[in-house]
């Protein structure tokens, strides 16, 4: 599927799921890890599968303060590499080299953690990328109107921390990225993911063809189905973001729904897809310190969680792209920094992708 992002500009109009129970892949992991915890010895065998990134030493110190009354916030991509030989088998991959971060959610867990929020960036908003060092040692210049997605690309994972904590001002306690190509193997180990889809998806660019309705989805069709832009919309990310959450929140109910506890086979054979895939900063680059984090997350509901797109208009230059819409995105954010309750207004976005 081509990432070129030029989408003709429609009228937008409302989308009917733009909120609700929704889940991305990384807490979905953790919340995995979480329902098996008891048995996590079990797992230590995956270790191994599981990559650490140290973004502490790779950001410094300028850094936004942690506050007292933040919670944890962790920041979720998914990457879409398509360089290696999977991933280009995986929806048209093949005109495409190098990584971008396909889906970015930065999820909220306030203090006492019964509740989290979870908001996603468009991969098509125009940030400022802040200076940044690169893996080989030399320092990428601050630039202006650049694509999030790009950020991923051009310079790594904690470049991409850093722009988001620059844009938010909200401290990231932890990052996880998932591969595309494990999301794939995942599905497909818990035997397909069931969705509803409200209209027909015709997609040309991935081959994806779904009338309306109840489908189950193997792994292969699951991820061109996230990745769908071109049938949907305005053949922009934002109305693919609805598509995302919803499916998102399908798969943990599909892995909820199995007996883990009751089957360490298939226990372990969805933990081993999804850990090969896995990149996470130091702080939880081992089972144990996932399964940890996951049990302190116990008293997490799923069902209470709440899924936000982060407020953003359509650019005045350029209006296949957009931007961070004042003063909604400012409110969010703060409110996120403090633990306060996010106002409605803060959840409403002047650009829909209808």
């Amino acid at each position: 599927m081509s990432h070129d992002s030029t989408p003709s500009r429609r009228a937008p109009k409302p989308r009917k799921r733009r909120r609700g129970l929704k889940i991305t892949l990384g807490v979905l992991l953790v919340l995995l890890l979480a329902a098996g915890g008891g048995a996590y010895w079990m797992y230590q065998d995956l270790d191994g599968n599981i990559k650490g990134v140290d973004i502490d030493k790779a950001l410094g110190e300028d850094r936004p303060e942690k506050l007292p009354t933040a919670g944890q916030n962790l920041l979720v991509l998914g990457s879409d590499s398509r360089a290696g030989a999977e991933n280009q088998e995986l929806g048209g991959g093949g005109a495409i080299g190098g990584a971008r971060s396909d889906t970015a959610m930065v999820v909220h867990i306030p203090e006492g953690r019964t509740k989290a929020v979870a908001v996603s960036i468009p991969r098509d908003t125009l940030v400022t990328r802040p200076e940044c060092a690169k893996s080989d040692g030399s320092t990428m210049a601050s630039a202006e109107r650049v694509m999030f997605n790009s950020v991923y690309s051009q310079v790594g994972p904690a470049c991409v921390v850093k722009t988001v904590e620059k844009m938010s001002g909200v401290r990231i306690d932890h990052y996880m990225e998932i591969n595309f190509a494990g999301f794939k193997d995942l599905v497909d180990a818990i035997g397909g993911v069931t969705v509803d889809v409200e209209e027909p998806i015709h997609d040309k660019a991935s081959g994806l063809e779904l009338t309306a309705g109840t489908h189950k989805l193997d792994g292969t069709e699951s991820l061109s189905y996230v990745r769908t832009r071109h049938g949907i919309g305005d053949g922009s990310d934002l109305g693919r973001i609805g598509l995302q959450q919803q499916f998102l929140f399908s798969l943990l109910t599909e892995i909820k729904s199995q007996d883990l506890l009751g089957s360490p086979t298939t226990a372990f054979k969805i933990a081993n897809s999804a850990t090969k895939s896995l990149t996470t900063d130091e702080g939880l680059a081992s089972l144990t310190s996932l399964t940890e984090f996951a049990r302190s997350m116990n008293g997490v509901d799923p069902s209470s969680m709440e899924t936000i797109m982060l407020p953003v208009a359509y650019d005045k230059r350029d209006p296949n792209r957009v931007v961070a819409a004042q003063p909604q995105a400012g409110d969010l954010w703060k409110a996120i920094r403090s633990g306060a309750a996010i106002p409605e207004s803060a959840k409403k976005s002047p650009a829909t992708g209808g």
